[in-house]
């Protein structure tokens, strides 16, 4: 009987904690006021230090602007801050939140905003719909702590999510957030251009494929190279990163992945729940997730969304660049290479599919060689062709690549297995086959030669059909 009397009493007491946990948003009080800061992506503003709560104003300005989705390819965002996703929002539970919707001038287009993290019509959608020129203010408190999506909501609303309007706003709880070393910003979207992935030049928007869900492009912040190169974000050996996910959509659903990772803690759908060890974690349109791990052995850990064609064809592909020393002991890297050659093995067929558009001249055969590197070779070989590292070998400066013409037709045609020497460095491991026709290997190649300090050999589709289709070998 006793048992059953504390059992009792102690449910009494937990609901008691969780109602007062409810309320805490409603009943805090407000002291003094502050602006908020207001950080584009993949940067968060700082940890609130603050005890009490405040009044926040938030001022947020709406910018219809053209910017590149991937080289070469103009898009024209219509943006919360002038960033894709908009600035990251940093509010504590309790705070009264004054929004001041701004929408500049050049806007051809009305927008409000809609926040999950508001109670109320809309989302505060209702009270801030603005025209160009115009500023609307209203306010909410700041009821439940979590990560949260905010979005235009203005008709037809997918198209304004579609080119880029989203955000975050995060509501830390009273007690604040575990400390970590960084955090970071990053937000999916799926973007439906007029022309294929990678044609050139100024792309429009798409309302057909949007509405059958079929993406040119999925990619964080906004675009395929937002987190590569000189933009990957940055960690060292020990330290704990957290990341601040978010998806806009308007339609996909994301299965956010870092290959390299375990995250040690999930905060699924950014709710109050964390859940641990976790290799993958979906992010539904229009909500959030936060995670953090610790790394612990330096190189390049890749964020995808890992329904995995969406990264290596549409641009959903990051790197988080970690240094520091090694430790051999939790990664070893390669111990041995050994040859292994099992019985039989398939002739590698290669498409031979006449090329749509034939080029005409060396400016063509560039521009097309440029969207044949970016649909397959970019992921692994890297925008600026420097190659990762240990892993993919760079095609800028190359002299490997430079020294036999022949031989880099023969590995785009037929591929290539075994090591390699680029630039003082070995590398080893597998290049398939990409099945590509004559035309489209000649243009490709003429590419490469054609950029990053490269010595400007043409190919020929002659050249590329001379070469004979063998079965995969070492290659040394």
């Amino acid at each position: 009987m006793f048992k059953y009397l504390v059992a009792s009493i102690l449910g009494l007491f937990l609901l008691g904690c969780l109602e007062q946990s409810k309320n805490q948003g409603s009943q805090s009080k407000i002291e003094g006021e502050e602006e908020a800061v207001l950080v584009e992506p993949p940067h968060v503003p700082p940890p609130i230090k603050r005890s009490h709560n405040t009044k926040v104003i938030v001022k947020l300005e709406v910018i219809e602007k053209k910017m590149n989705i991937t080289d070469g390819v103009e898009y024209t965002f219509w943006t919360f801050g002038g960033a894709v996703p908009g600035k990251f929002i940093r509010v504590k539970q309790g705070d009264l939140i004054e929004f001041h919707l701004r929408n500049n001038p050049s806007s051809k287009m009305p927008h409000n905003i809609d926040l999950h993290a508001v109670t109320g019509p809309g989302g505060g959608a209702v009270s801030s719909f603005t025209l160009p020129g115009h500023e609307s203010v209203f306010s909410f408190k700041a009821l439940k702590a979590g990560l949260f999506v905010y979005h235009c909501a203005t008709a037809p609303v997918g198209m304004h999510i579609a080119n880029g309007m989203y955000g975050l706003i995060l509501v830390e709880p009273p007690e604040g957030l575990v400390k970590v070393d960084k955090e970071y910003y990053v937000m999916q979207g799926d973007f439906y251009t007029k022309g294929k992935f990678g044609a050139q030049g100024y792309q429009p928007f798409d309302m057909e494929k949007a509405i059958d869900e079929k993406p040119t492009y999925v990619v964080f912040n906004g675009s395929t190279n937002s987190l590569k190169g000189d933009k990957a974000l940055k960690a060292e050996v020990g330290e704990r990163v957290r990341l601040f996910v978010g998806n806009g959509g308007p339609n996909l659903v994301s299965s956010f992945h870092v290959i390299g990772e375990i995250f040690d803690n999930v905060h699924r759908e950014a709710g109050s729940n964390v859940d641990h060890n976790i290799q993958t974690t979906l992010v539904p349109a229009g909500g959030a997730s936060i995670v953090d791990f610790q790394v612990d052995v330096p190189g390049n850990l890749i964020l995808v969304d890992h329904s995995i064609f969406r990264a290596f064809n549409k641009g959903a592909l990051g790197f988080i660049k970690v240094e520091g020393e090694e430790n051999k002991v939790i990664y070893s890297g390669k111990i041995e290479d050994n040859v292994y050659l099992p019985e039989g093995g398939a002739i590698q067929e290669v498409n031979e599919k006449e090329e749509r558009t034939i080029a005409k001249t060396l400016e063509d055969q560039i521009k097309l060689g440029k969207n044949i590197f970016v649909q397959n070779c970019a992921a692994c070989h890297q925008p600026d062709g420097k190659g990762v590292t240990g892993a993919f070998p760079p095609l800028a400066a190359s002299d490997w690549l430079n020294k036999d013409p022949k031989r880099a037709i023969s590995v785009v045609k037929n591929g290539l297995t075994g090591s390699i020497t680029v630039n003082g460095e070995v590398y080893n491991g597998v290049m398939p086959a990409l099945g590509l026709s004559n035309e489209q290997i000649a243009n490709v190649l003429t590419y490469v030669f054609h950029s990053w300090e490269n010595n400007k050999h043409i190919i020929t589709p002659q050249q590329v059909k001379a070469i004979p289709i063998e079965k995969a070998k070492e290659n040394h």
